[in-house]
């Protein structure tokens, strides 16, 4: 059994141009099968359209305007645009409010270098894309990063490795919280092949 069968909380999902399509949509597929889930928000800086490296276009809402009362996962994703983000100071400071208030944090891809430069991962184990592992290693020097994982859980924060990564953790991430068995019926009905070993990366060896 999970450890919050019950709760039932939103997603929230933060967006920025060029962010990486399958990285967002492949765990909001995922996530948004449970139950326990009442709402799905995009969001980005400013609100507006926003769109993939894919050139996927989303409307999101603008963070400013939403409010953080209610109990929520948060969702952020890698890419191409993550290199521009991660210097953009006003988000920054936003995602630190966001990670503070949030229950639970999952990065995927190089996503987990804005959590790496706003401080939630120093001295937690986190992991990342493969190909860009040493630049975001440079974003975290106090971070934990193991290279050799499909994702890593450290408290209440789950970070992936690159792109279809994202989906095994969000599976994963079901499993601790909501029970395997959920998991498991989840990724039959999308026909997915759940990789369920956190630490067997079967593309380490690529990169």
């Amino acid at each position: 059994m999970g450890i919050l069968m019950g709760v039932i909380m939103d997603l929230l999902v933060v967006l920025f141009n060029g962010f990486e399509t399958l990285d967002v949509f492949g765990p909001v597929e995922v996530l948004g099968r449970l139950e326990n889930i009442s709402k799905i928000s995009f969001v980005s800086l400013a609100g507006g359209l926003i769109t993939s490296s894919q050139q996927v276009p989303v409307i999101t809402e603008a963070i400013s305007s939403l409010p953080l009362q209610s109990e929520y996962i948060l969702l952020v994703p890698g890419g191409s645009g993550v290199r521009n983000e991660v210097e953009n100071e006003r988000l920054l400071e936003i995602m630190k409010q966001l990670t503070r208030n949030a229950q639970f944090v999952l990065s995927v891809c190089t996503g987990a270098v804005l959590l790496a430069k706003i401080g939630i991962l120093d001295h937690k184990k986190a992991t990342t894309n493969k190909r860009s592992f040493d630049w975001v290693m440079q974003q975290g020097t106090n971070v934990s990063w193991v290279k050799k994982a499909r994702w890593v859980k450290d408290q209440n924060i789950y970070t992936s490795s690159g792109v279809s990564a994202g989906i095994d953790m969000a599976l994963g991430f079901i499993a601790d919280t909501y029970g395997e068995e959920q998991a498991e019926v989840i990724a039959n009905r999308i026909e997915y092949s759940w990789n369920k070993d956190s630490e067997a990366d079967m593309f380490y060896s690529l990169y």
